[in-house]
């Protein structure tokens, strides 16, 4: 028997030759030191840190883009604070266990999440949209015109 399986993955089936679950050492509570792995709270901290969001600026504004899938807009808050701060947040709800359930493995994170960004000086906070569409929120924030330099043209005397 190899150790190399052990340490690197094994396969979750055989008839997948590609199927490989990779090793975590701190998966299942290897160590008493780690032994809130798996627990709740950590899963819904991890559901936090993962929630991942693309902020891109275009010509006339700043476009926040997020991948929630299976959030409903009910599930979603967008608010923006002092006309400065945009808050994204939201809750992905655990799915309610039947007694007769036997659950092989459960991967989706679930929990609550918050995002905090700082709109730049340009950034018109009043007039914010949101859209979710196939689990995509997008979130446009228009941008204020800038103001064109006044050029003066100055007569020489003399």
């Amino acid at each position: 028997m190899s150790l190399v399986p052990r340490f690197f993955g094994r396969r979750s089936n055989v008839f997948e030759p590609f199927s490989l679950d990779l090793w975590d050492p701190f998966e299942g509570g290897a160590s008493p030191f780690f032994s809130d792995i798996g627990h709740p709270a950590r899963d819904d901290a991890a559901a936090i840190a993962n929630t991942q969001i693309d902020w891109k600026e275009t010509s006339d504004a700043h476009i926040f883009e997020a991948d929630l899938p299976g959030l409903k807009k009910e599930e979603v808050k967008i608010e923006v604070e002092d006309g400065r701060v945009l808050h994204i947040s939201g809750e992905r709800k655990r799915e309610e266990e039947e007694k007769n359930d036997k659950w092989h493995r459960i991967e989706r994170s679930h929990g609550k999440f918050l995002r905090h960004f700082r709109l730049p000086e340009n950034a018109k906070a009043d007039e914010v949209k949101a859209t979710i569409e196939n689990g995509v929120l997008t979130v446009t924030v228009p941008k204020q015109a800038q103001p064109k330099p006044e050029v003066r043209a100055i007569e020489i005397s003399g």
